[in-house]
């Protein structure tokens, strides 16, 4: 009788004293990238895909590139509230006379969210008033993106597209 009191006790206790696993899926929304999607500028309405662009942020090593898609996912700086973007038309290959540079420059306001304890902090932004500026880099060459438009100010997912840029 004894032991039996004792491995029921010790039987509730492992039953209500254990925790739930804590593993962030990968579906559990995370601090977005931006999403750019490219147009032709001639037909507005019709997604263009890039070839050979490269994304590169001022004042970080590394690249990204991109080929033979229209949209674009581009992560934003967490500890700034400005990110600058080189996008370079032609970047991806070894003659470099024929890089055409643009710059966006995105100013924005940060606000972190609590996801959970797995998955802990994501951060969302929040573009300001001109938030997204295009310059060209080298007014010699001429700019490769012909126009943009922001579509939404807020950029809490990817789901939905943030700049269009037509070229």
């Amino acid at each position: 009788m004894r032991i039996s009191s004792y491995s029921l006790i010790a039987l509730i206790g492992i039953l209500f004293g254990c925790e739930k696993d804590d593993i962030c899926s990968g579906e559990t929304a995370t601090t977005p990238r931006l999403v750019i999607e490219c147009f032709d500028a001639a037909n507005p309405n019709t997604p263009k895909n890039v070839n050979n662009l490269v994304v590169k942020a001022i004042g970080l090593s590394g690249t990204i590139v991109f080929n033979g898609v229209s949209k674009i996912y581009v992560p934003i700086d967490t500890n700034n509230d400005t990110t600058q973007l080189e996008l370079i038309q032609n970047g991806n290959d070894t003659d470099t006379s024929n890089d055409n540079i643009d710059l966006l420059t995105l100013n924005y306001t940060r606000t972190t969210v609590y996801v959970s304890r797995a998955c802990g902090y994501k951060m969302n932004f929040l573009l300001s008033t001109n938030g997204a500026q295009f310059t060209d880099t080298t007014p010699a060459d001429s700019p490769w993106i012909s126009s943009y438009t922001l579509e939404k100010n807020a950029i809490t997912n990817e789901n939905e597209v943030h700049i269009k840029l037509y070229f």
